[in-house]
C-alpha cells in the first residue's frame, strides 16, 4: 500500500504553475507543464473548455486565434482536430485526460470556463479517479455545488466570485463551501488581495490562493500577509522565493493524515 497525495495537503505555501507556466513555454503545452514538473512544482493550473465531442482541453479563451493559427470558438471543434492543433510558439493543444495521466503525482486547479463542462469534467475525475487531487474554479456555485455531487467527496473547491464577496463582506461567521478561495492581487485599480481579506478568509477556515503573481517583491508580500499559496507565471521565481524562506516542498512538509492509502 503507497500513499496518495490529496489537493493541500502540503503543511506550507503551495507553489502553483498558471497555465503549466506561462512565463516558461507556450500555455497550457505539455512543455510548459514539463518544465514546471521539472522544477519541483508538484501543483499545476489549467483552464477547461469542452469540444464539440464532449472531451476537454486543457485552453483558456472561448475562441482560437490568440494562441493558435485557427480561428472561431474552441466548442466547435472535435478533441482529434485541437489535439493536432499547434499552439503559437511550440507544442499543441493538450486534452485534460492527457494532462492527468501524464503527471500522476500531481495535483491539479482546475478553472472550468463553461456550464457545459461541469458534467463532462465529472465524468472525468471519476473515470481517471483523480478528484482526490484537483481543485476546482468557477464562476458560478452552481457548478461547483454540482461538481462537488457528481465527483464525489475527495474533490476540493474554491469559492466563487459570489462566495468570495459574501466573505469580504460578513467576515469570519459565514458559511461558506469550498476550503480555497482563488484571489486576484488587483481588479482594476482595486487592490483585492488585502492583508484583511486574507486574515478573514484564513479566520473562515479558508485557504487564500493569490494569483497571477510573478515579481520576487509582491511573492513575499502576499507570503507575509499568510497567503496560503500562489498562482504563477514564473514558477522557476516561485521556487526561488519559497527556498529562500525555507518553505519550499520536502518530503516532511506534507500533512500525514491528509494523505490516504491506496
Amino acid at each position: 500500500m503507497t500513499a496518495r497525495r490529496r489537493y493541500g495537503d502540503r503543511t506550507g505555501p503551495l507553489a502553483i504553475a498558471h497555465r503549466g507556466g506561462a512565463g516558461l513555454a507556450p500555455e497550457n503545452t505539455l512543455d510548459a507543464f514539463s518544465r514546471s514538473y521539472a522544477l519541483g512544482l508538484r501543483y499545476l493550473e489549467t483552464d477547461v473548455r469542452r469540444t464539440s465531442d464532449g472531451e476537454l482541453v486543457a485552453f483558456h479563451d472561448a475562441m482560437l486565434g490568440r494562441v493558435t493559427p485557427l480561428r472561431g470558438r474552441v466548442g466547435r471543434h472535435r478533441l482529434e482536430t485541437l489535439r493536432a492543433t499547434p499552439v503559437l510558439g511550440g507544442g499543441t493543444v493538450l486534452s485534460l485526460r492527457e494532462l492527468l495521466a501524464a503527471f500522476p503525482d500531481a495535483c491539479f486547479t482546475v478553472d472550468v470556463k463553461e456550464a457545459s463542462s461541469v458534467a463532462s469534467l465529472a465524468a472525468l475525475l471519476r473515470e481517471t479517479d483523480s478528484a482526490h487531487r484537483v481543485c476546482v474554479a468557477g464562476a458560478r456555485e452552481s457548478w461547483l455545488a454540482q461538481l462537488r455531487r457528481s465527483a464525489g467527496p475527495d474533490l476540493s473547491t474554491a469559492l466563487c466570485w459570489q462566495s468570495l464577496a459574501r466573505l469580504v463582506l460578513s467576515g469570519p461567521r459565514v458559511s461558506l463551501a469550498g476550503r480555497f478561495a482563488h484571489v486576484p492581487l488587483a481588479f482594476g485599480r482595486l487592490n483585492v488581495a488585502t492583508d484583511e481579506l486574507i486574515a478573514r478568509s484564513t479566520a473562515a477556515g479558508v485557504r487564500v490562493i493569490v494569483w497571477t503573481v510573478d515579481d520576487p517583491a509582491t511573492m513575499h508580500r502576499v507570503l507575509d500577509a499568510g497567503a496560503a499559496g500562489i498562482i504563477s507565471d514564473r514558477p522557476d521565481l516561485l521556487r526561488e522565493v519559497l527556498i529562500s524562506r525555507g518553505q519550499w516542498p520536502t518530503p516532511d512538509s506534507y500533512d500525514s493524515q491528509a494523505l490516504s492509502l491506496t
